[in-house]
């Protein structure tokens, strides 16, 4: 950029001196050189800060480590790396034979509790029949020893019949009793519920289906359409439950997002919705037309993370760069561009907006120069 400007004025200069038979001389030449140094200053300078420019642009795109929910040793890898897949499509499976098992464990014992609620069903209603006919028992005797009352005052029966009579009554009333609590116990039990189903029973049901689910997940599947973009894993090899031990990486197949970071000195410049230019070393001599969609969110050297010591200033390393988003106004899709490449970015603004057209030149000299590259020579 910098030779450019000065091959550019070096050649206006000796125009002006052959046009205007300018002497050649000491003071001259000096002259000519500082006010070429301060005008080639001044331009750098006024451009780099009205019409900013970064070599830091790159597509981003989002990843999910796939980390199997169950553990078990790995069957059957029907995947191949880079392949689409479509949401829900297999990925690899784990061994299920101990899950199965599991399952019919809990089915067995899911039946064996729903016939134990059928029993305290059938207990509890026998409980109340013993409870009545003991209610009707106790209820006779006392009749009979209401009868026996009178008899006794007129010498009908003895005393000692009467005595008879009334431990009966006694005996009865015991029984009843017994059975009335006898036939409460065995309701609650009967009636013990969660939303109406036995409590055994919906505790089994609920085990159950943990069951079932991690039977399910002995099958794991793409979250979403993608592929798969490293693949290390292997039939026979044993998975693990554990967040930090992914087995592979899936990327959604959705449009990676561009961004670009500028140094700080230019965060009055960027402005939401400002043109802008991409050039890419993926397409050398091109230059895609764009717009700021985000001016600067953030600075990711600031953010802080919860932690059990205090923000030492000194372990945060370099002042950082804002982070722009960029949206491309051109049709990329006609190019062969993968996610994560670079790009350089500038964009424009109305403050001095002729210097823009110098920024505009040297974007496309440095498009050009993507031309020339020397790996493997």
């Amino acid at each position: 950029m910098e030779l450019l400007l000065i091959l550019t004025y070096s050649a206006i200069a000796i125009g002006i001196f052959k046009l205007f038979k300018i002497p050649v001389n000491g003071f001259t030449l000096l002259t000519a050189t500082l006010g070429g140094v301060a005008l080639i200053a001044l331009l750098v300078l006024a451009m780099n800060y009205n019409h900013p420019f970064s070599s830091e642009g790159r597509f981003y795109f989002a990843t999910t480590p796939i980390t199997p929910t169950v553990g078990g040793r790995v069957i059957e890898v029907p995947v191949t790396p880079n392949a689409p897949l479509k949401a829900g499509d297999v990925l690899f499976k784990i061994d299920p034979e101990r899950y199965e098992n599991a399952v019919k464990a809990k089915e067995a014992q899911l039946a064996d509790a729903t016939q134990a609620a059928e029993q305290l069903k059938a207990s509890a209603e026998t409980a109340k029949k013993n409870a009545e006919a003991a209610t009707a028992a106790r209820d006779a005797a006392k009749d009979l020893l209401e009868r026996s009352k009178p008899l006794l005052e007129k010498g009908v029966i003895s005393q000692l019949q009467f005595k008879q009579t009334e431990e009966r009554y006694n005996a009865a009333q015991s029984q009843t009793q017994a059975a009335l609590a006898e036939a409460e116990r065995a309701a609650l039990e009967a009636a013990a519920a969660i939303e109406g189903v036995n409590t055994d029973v919906a505790r089994i049901q609920a085990e159950l289906d943990s069951a079932r689910y991690d039977l399910e997940q002995t099958v794991v599947r793409a979250p979403t359409d993608g592929a798969v973009v490293q693949l290390f894993l292997r039939p026979g090899m044993y998975t693990v439950p554990m967040p930090l031990r992914p087995v592979m990486v899936f990327m959604h197949s959705e449009q990676p997002a561009f961004a670009a970071a500028f140094l700080q000195n230019s965060s009055q410049r960027i402005l939401e919705g400002a043109d802008a230019e991409v050039i890419l070393p993926a397409v050398p001599g091109r230059f895609f037309k764009a717009k700021v969609t985000r001016a600067g969110a953030y600075i990711p050297q600031g953010q802080l993370l919860p932690s059990g010591t205090l923000v030492d200033p000194e372990q945060i390393k370099g002042d950082g760069r804002v982070i722009v988003g960029i949206e491309f106004q051109d049709d990329l899709s006609r190019f062969q561009i993968v996610p994560g490449s670079v790009g350089n970015v500038a964009i424009y603004t109305h403050h001095m907006h002729h210097l823009g057209i110098l920024r505009k030149v040297l974007l496309r000299m440095k498009s050009w120069i993507n031309f020339i590259f020397s790996d493997g020579h």
